[in-house]
């Protein structure tokens, strides 16, 4: 190949960038030529939405002070080893509830099958109720099978 020949390729790229630049420099002349934009006006209401007076405001500060405060509950994610092959996902959710309120129960399935690979989470609402569960059922029978339970962890990738 001889000097100043391209291939293809590289002659193709080189149009683009072309292209891309006087796009770019016809966008900035169209902008220039249309000026600045107008400012559009907002009230405060629309801004903020109607507020309270400030009457209503005080008295519902105050109301809110004579309520004892709580913090909002942390959940707590619990994994769940050697389960049997009947265990469902409602029967795991029965077995913690006593323990307090339960956000999610899973039974982990094998995707080509679909039968339970054995193992398991329940997601407790409160994560005060955790060590209850896990002192409750760890080492107990669920389904004919002596189950594990212990907090999750992240799986290291």
């Amino acid at each position: 190949m001889s000097r100043g020949t391209y291939s293809v390729g590289k002659r193709q790229r080189e149009a683009d960038k072309a292209r891309k630049k006087q796009d770019k420099a016809r966008k900035r002349r169209e902008r220039r030529d249309r000026g600045p934009a107008e400012v559009e006006y907002t009230t405060a209401e629309e801004m903020t939405g109607a507020l309270p007076p400030v009457g209503e405001a005080l008295l519902a500060i105050q109301h809110r002070e004579q309520q004892p405060r709580r913090a909002s509950a942390i959940p707590a994610r619990l994994f769940i080893g050697g389960l049997a092959r009947e265990t469902t996902s409602e029967r795991l959710r029965e077995a913690f509830k006593q323990f307090g309120p339960v956000t999610d129960a899973v039974v982990v399935t094998d995707r080509d099958t679909g039968a339970s690979r054995g193992f398991g989470f329940v997601t407790m609402e409160n994560r005060k109720d955790a060590p209850k569960a896990i002192e409750g059922l760890t080492e107990t029978e669920l389904d004919g099978r002596t189950i594990v339970v212990k907090v999750a962890t992240e799986r290291g990738g």
